[in-house]
């Protein structure tokens, strides 16, 4: 097991140079981020002792579950699921970034926690930048002025946009989501009343990473490439299926 995980780690990371190196970039704009969901503590342990920092999880349980055996390693916790109000004061307990906001009420009732809390919350902004019924975030209309709500709650620094892009055999078809999610930040950094200047961009994973750092990804989200499919009963999760 850990000899794969170790060997998976390499070819992710070699994956995320290439891609740098064809685009133009630095390795170093972009981060890995570990997505976890469904995968044992033992295995996460072996990816941040092998010198990872960043996990995200999809459902505030397994953060909690899990914390008991993580707890002594130093890692950074995004949570990266449809995160649901009357989960708010629990996720708060682990993570350091949402990177799933998408509604006003959301934003209002982290704020409200937080605020008890005194403390700052990172958040992306999701977009659902391929139109699909079945993923959520927001519609690329409405992203600009859902920044200029939130930007009301101090507590909240907008760090990012994210999003899942369309996933398909075809590159093609897959390229137009990825790219709108860069020209959404572009249009946010013309509107200059929103009075946000770097934002991350936070999209690709196992399947299109390289398309996604093509694009201009800072932050790729990757568990089927460096952990394996996760088994759910009769169901095979893979992380390239949106929530």
């Amino acid at each position: 097991m850990k000899e794969n995980i170790l060997y998976n780690l390499k070819q992710v990371h070699a994956r995320i140079e290439n891609a740098c190196k064809a685009s133009g970039r630095k390795a170093s704009d972009v981060q890995l981020l570990l997505a976890t969901k469904t995968v044992p503590a033992a295995k996460i342990r072996i990816a941040i002792e092998a010198g990872e920092s960043l996990i995200g999880e999809n459902k505030m349980q397994e953060f909690r579950d899990k914390d008991a055996e993580l707890k002594d390693l130093n890692i950074e916790r995004h949570f990266i699921g449809h995160l649901q109000t009357n989960k708010i004061k629990d996720v708060l307990k682990y993570v350091t970034c949402i990177q799933s906001l998408d509604r006003l009420n959301l934003a209002e009732e982290l704020h409200k926690q937080l605020q008890k809390e005194n403390r700052n919350l990172d958040v992306f902004i999701q977009v659902n930048t391929s139109f699909e019924e079945s993923k959520f975030g927001l519609s690329p209309a409405e992203v600009i002025p859902f920044i200029k709500e939130i930007k009301k709650y101090e507590t909240l620094k907008i760090k990012g946009l994210m999003t899942i892009g369309l996933l398909d055999v075809e590159k093609e078809k897959m390229l137009p989501s990825l790219r709108l999610l860069k020209e959404i930040r572009d249009d946010i950094y013309a509107e200059k009343t929103t009075g946000i200047t770097d934002l991350k961009l936070s999209m690709g994973m196992s399947q299109d990473l390289e398309l996604a750092i093509a694009e201009g990804s800072n932050l790729v989200r990757i568990g089927t490439s460096i952990f394996g499919n996760r088994f759910l009963g009769k169901e095979i999760w893979n992380e390239n299926i949106a929530e």
